[in-house]
């Protein structure tokens, strides 16, 4: 039986680590073009194709029963790894624009704080990390290599994106209802530490995660401001 993840633990920052060495070679081999840029992408791609399918083998390989959050890919993460290999394989502006914010405003947070149960050398632990920094990977490959920009003016796509996270928010709160889960952590924090724990009972957090959720978006598209963007389809 594996040991416990506890955050912020030697395998917890050896994760990021690895993860953090591999995204950038990934970023750099990208930006080589030819040859080693088809190879990221595919590898990229391939990782975000499979990060469902592959979780769900992981968590075949762990005793005891499977809770529903395990099961189905209805975790904002989950559909972040969608877009992101949607974004690389049909090179649609819409799919980017969402891996972009999701992936470096959502995503790093799940680094940052993992809501992965058991330790290293589980499987679900391992698939854990490797969908996550494949959706960072991604988020960050699409500016850098593959040369995508926000709306213009640069507030609009963090608008859109912002109106997207609402309409998953209904989503999970009436799946979570339904089914007595607890997708995107609407209903309740997840076990492990978050920042949610710090912002006021529910169902106030959610408008302090949705507050906080349009200030990231908004910062990450200051670094395009002033700069040619895309009109986007």
């Amino acid at each position: 039986m594996p040991q416990p993840f506890h955050p912020f633990s030697t395998q917890h920052f050896t994760a990021v680590a690895i993860g953090g060495v591999i995204t950038t070679i990934l970023l750099l081999a990208g930006k080589r073009g030819g040859k080693p840029r088809l190879i990221s992408t595919g590898i990229l791609a391939f990782l975000c194709l499979a990060a469902y399918p592959l979780s769900q083998a992981a968590w075949m390989t762990y005793p005891g029963d499977k809770s529903l959050e395990t099961v189905l890919p209805f975790q904002l993460c989950d559909l972040a790894a969608i877009t992101g290999a949607f974004a690389l394989l049909s090179r649609r502006h819409y799919f980017a624009t969402l891996t972009y914010f999701w992936g470096l405003a959502g995503t790093i947070q799940g680094l940052l704080t993992p809501a992965v149960t058991v330790g290293f050398p589980s499987a679900p632990f391992i698939m854990f990390f490797v969908q996550h920094f494949a959706i960072v990977a991604v988020a960050l490959y699409l500016p850098i290599v593959e040369g995508w920009r926000p709306k213009v003016p640069f507030w609009r796509s963090p608008v859109e994106v912002m109106g997207c996270s609402l309409i998953y928010l209904v989503f999970a709160l009436i799946i979570n209802r339904l089914l007595g889960t607890n997708f995107g952590f609407v209903n309740h924090p997840p076990e492990n530490p978050s920042l949610i724990d710090y912002l006021g009972p529910w169902p106030w957090y959610l408008v302090w995660m949705a507050l906080i959720a349009q200030l990231a978006y908004l910062l990450l598209a200051l670094p395009f401001a002033g700069r040619k963007l895309q009109s986007g389809k």
